[in-house]
């Protein structure tokens, strides 16, 4: 179960690392380094409940056939971080780095669909959803703020890793849990 804890939250810190290190890498995250965690914190830890919310009833509609439909969502979401295309996230983060209100609401939304995966796949994985929620909200504060500050001093080509790190863990959980199935 510890093994699968750590695949579920490292890429997701990694995840959180990149974004936050192009926002610090912008300059201006200064006045926002409560502010940034906080919110990244609130939808890094609220998007799994959601998932989970829609996962629930979804599997006892599909049956037998939902742990591969979950199954799914993590390798496609895995392979979406880790072919994804930098420069679009870069405008979604300058302007997340301005946003208040709904525009903070839907940026917010947009850069943690990785955690709406690991939600919907909590049941599938059988780990304590309480506990991978809060590890997740830990590892989002302490990430956001480990990137604010180093981000100016990272390489895009760094950050981007970072993100390709986490997409491919994503992916490799996914193979992994698929294995477990067919074995």
């Amino acid at each position: 179960m510890a093994l699968r804890l750590i695949a579920l939250v490292l890429p997701l810190g990694l995840d959180t690392f990149a974004v936050a290190a192009a926002l610090g890498a912008l300059g201006d995250a200064a006045g926002n380094r409560l502010r940034i965690p906080l919110l990244f914190t609130a939808f890094e830890a609220g998007m799994p409940l959601v998932g989970l919310g829609l996962g629930v009833p979804l599997a006892h509609l599909i049956g037998s056939a939902a742990d591969y439909v979950a199954i799914g969502v993590l390798l496609a979401f895995g392979l979406y971080m880790f072919a994804a295309d930098g420069e679009d996230e870069e405008e979604r983060i300058a302007e997340l780095a301005q946003a208040r209100g709904f525009g903070a609401l839907a940026l917010g939304v947009s850069i943690s669909l990785d955690e709406l995966a690991i939600g919907f796949t909590l049941g599938l994985l059988r780990v304590p959803a309480g506990i991978v929620i809060a590890m997740i909200a830990v590892q989002a504060f302490i990430m956001t703020q480990l990137g604010l500050t180093l981000g100016q001093r990272l390489s895009e080509r760094i950050r981007e890793g970072a993100e390709k790190l986490a997409g491919a863990v994503l992916a490799g959980l996914a193979v992994m849990l698929i294995a477990e199935k067919l074995l």
